[in-house]
């Protein structure tokens, strides 16, 4: 595969190669005397020189030959070098930030690359959302890989979105520049039932010669996965069960081990690896969804490397499950994911193999982070006008909004499917509740931890909404809504009374999308995102102070859990179990098949 993210294509360089490798030209940079992680063969080499030149590698070993007057010398003192980081799989809409913005934020952490899936912008904007992300990723020296989004609504018939996707956009798109593939091909059930539609975007991409990305969220590793393996999907990050990967990895299939703000599948889900005799290749290390204070505090990559390797991982693989699989995966190891002659020059230091933290960051040769802040400049994101006021709502919000009639023939209660959700994963439960009646509605339950929910349908103001319950956030009081609710983006809303519901729900009309909190009538806090309903235009250090306020809200308002806004954004994803609600109403997502919110 052509890499088109390299300063310059080996092909131009080709002759400058081979004389810098001999000494016949001085190297652009040398780096001296340091511990190479060789991801190729799983060592460390010491006392290793790197000379670099067009934003490659020329030569590993002894580089005192390609000094000349006008090389740049770094003396590594004996630092750890490693490829840099990539990620296999990343949403940069989650973070709440533009690309450049998440840029500055994650490569002084060591990440060169991702592979990013901008179907969020995509629900909202349509291909052109998706064109402005790959735009902006270009003010970066970031090296933000594109997929087409596959599932623009996730699960067609289910939901509204503002745009959709076929296979006439999937063979259109897989022409840009900076596509590398298929975005998570959420639609699983279509795939095994050989639906047209979703099988020809698997075509349009295997006749690119392009990766599929998969997502594949049920636990079945029979004729189910095997069939989804057979229609070309490469990798899945939507593994929650050690078994899921071990037999995803022995079918071939590359399993991308998530660890994101609220996801914290990864330390379960290695055991798949620790605790068997497998060759390991087939795993990737991913953040998936990862918000701005996250990556500030903690970090991304390089922190997901550090759980691992807590977890009993070897540290030289859990850099590889961020280097070099991840290369091979997206079929781009011939350029990209290990220090060898002829790759880019993307390159990390680090002074400690069991407890990582870069200290500085190489992409195409060029320093452009030190000692955790970035040293080239980045211009501010200037998204198009398309991008914003994307709130269209159909109808006046007010309490009488959020009332649930009661079901014919309730008394004083009456039994109602409730999702309950399981903190730091992605998955729910079906629960079925007795809840209060008064004057003919079903009303939340603070006394059994259960709040409203509404999905208002926001892009074309066609009115719709779905109305259902969610419990275990351990709110007492107020609400919270949000118009980062995936997939679809529609505007969601939970909370323990219609009143606050209501103003929740107006305050994010008013300003165009993002997140608040609502209490007593009082908005206690709100995190506009302008961009789509889905980004800020701020810096990361703002939109991490920003949630770091509503995170002190909601636990104001009693929510007891880690994200809880990362959290919340998921009942509305009908591909995931168990059950699920959208502004059509609610899904069973064990059948695909929409269900009463009232059962005897």
């Amino acid at each position: 595969m052509l890499n088109k993210f390299c300063k310059k294509p080996l092909y131009e360089v080709t002759q400058t190669m081979a004389r810098v490798a001999t000494g016949a030209e001085p190297a652009e940079l040398v780096i001296k005397n340091a511990k190479l992680v060789n991801v190729c063969t799983c060592e460390i080499q010491e006392g290793i020189d790197v000379a670099i030149a067009c934003g490659r590698i020329a030569l590993v070993g002894d580089a005192s030959h390609c000094i000349g007057d006008g090389t740049k010398v770094i003396d590594a003192a004996g630092q750890y070098i490693a490829p840099g980081f990539m990620d296999a799989h990343i949403h940069v809409e989650s973070a709440m930030l533009t690309v450049r913005e998440y840029a500055r934020a994650v490569v002084p952490h060591g990440t060169t690359g991702i592979f990013m899936d901008p179907h969020e912008i995509c629900n909202v904007c349509g291909p052109d959302g998706v064109k402005a992300m790959i735009e902006d990723a270009k003010g970066s020296p970031l090296k933000a890989m594109s997929n087409v989004p596959s599932c623009v609504p996730a699960v067609a018939g289910f939901e509204d979105t503002g745009s959709s996707i076929g296979p006439d956009e999937v063979r259109e798109m897989m022409t840009w520049d900076g596509i590398m593939g298929l975005g998570e091909m959420m639609s699983f059930p279509n795939v095994l039932s050989a639906e047209p539609n979703i099988h020809g975007e698997l075509r349009e991409t295997l006749k690119a010669d392009q990766v599929i990305t998969g997502h594949y969220s049920v636990p079945e590793t029979g004729p189910g996965l095997n069939a989804y393996i057979a229609s070309g999907v490469r990798c899945c990050h939507e593994s929650t069960r050690a078994e899921d990967v071990l037999e995803k990895m022995r079918r071939g299939m590359y399993a991308l081990l998530r660890y994101g703000s609220a996801w914290h599948d990864m330390p379960i889900i290695i055991r798949a690896i620790l605790d068997n005799n497998i060759d390991d290749r087939f795993a990737c290390l991913i953040s998936d969804d990862s918000h701005a204070d996250t990556v500030l505090n903690e970090g991304h990559l390089d922190y997901i490397v550090r759980l691992a390797i807590k977890e009993g991982l070897d540290p030289i693989k859990a850099i590889q499950y961020v280097t070099i699989n991840p290369a091979t995966c997206f079929r781009m190891d011939h350029e990209m994911g290990s220090i060898a002659p002829g790759k880019c020059a993307d390159i990390v230091f680090f002074d400690d193999l069991q407890d990582i933290r870069i200290t500085r960051t190489i992409i195409d040769g060029d320093v452009v982070a030190e000692n955790g802040e970035m040293t080239v400049t980045i211009e501010p994101s200037k998204f198009p006008d398309y991008t914003y006021n994307t709130m269209h709502v159909g109808e006046d919000i007010t309490a009488d909004s959020f009332r649930i009639a009661a079901p014919e023939g309730a008394g004083s209660s009456a039994r109602a499917r409730v999702m309950e959700i399981i903190p730091n994963h992605v998955g729910n439960y079906e629960r079925l509740i007795e809840l209060p009646v008064e004057g003919g509605y079903v009303e939340a339950d603070k006394s059994q931890d259960v709040m409203k929910l509404a999905v208002i349908e926001r892009h074309k103001a066609t009115g719709t909404k779905g109305l259902g319950f969610v419990t275990g956030f351990g709110f007492t009081k107020g609400a919270m809504a949000q118009t980062v609710a995936h997939d679809a983006h529609n505007l969601l809303v939970a909370g323990t009374n219609d009143e606050d519901m209501a103003l929740a729900a107006n305050t994010l009309i008013e300003c165009g999308g993002g997140l608040c909190a609502v209490a007593n009538g009082k908005v206690l806090s709100v995190l506009p995102l302008p961009i789509a309903g889905l980004m800020s235009d701020k810096s990361a250090k703002e939109v991490a102070d920003m949630n770091e306020e509503l995170a002190a809200a909601w636990k104001d308002m009693g929510c007891v859990i880690n994200s809880p806004y990362m959290t919340m954004a998921l009942m509305a994803l009908a591909c995931l179990p168990e059950i699920r609600l959208t502004n059509r109403g609610m899904v069973d997502c064990r059948t695909f098949e929409f269900i009463d919110l009232f059962t005897e």
